[in-house]
């Protein structure tokens, strides 16, 4: 079934190629949505697809790539607006 998740990542997550890290991941799992970093010092994550999918893509996110420190993940999940075709980053 599919969803979306709205993701905020907190933590060591800015500089340090994290948005590069969850666009791969998201493009190798056939996720489509985007990753942006927040003026906060955040990162933001939407993505649509298969529930299960999304699980998996989340748990990698929490370890992000090896410069990264995430400390917090805060996720809502949504109705599918069906609005992406692809995963980019913004």
């Amino acid at each position: 079934m599919d969803v979306r998740a709205h993701i905020t990542v907190q933590g060591m997550v800015q500089g340090v190629g994290f948005r590069y890290f969850v666009y791969n991941k998201a493009k190798q799992s056939g996720l489509a949505g985007f990753v942006k970093n927040l003026y906060d010092g955040n990162v933001e994550i939407v993505v649509e697809g298969d529930r299960s999918i999304i699980e998996e893509f989340i748990k990698e996110v929490k370890v992000g790539p090896r410069p990264a420190r995430v400390t917090d993940l805060k996720i809502s999940w949504q109705k599918p607006e069906q609005q992406f075709h692809e995963f980019t980053i913004r």
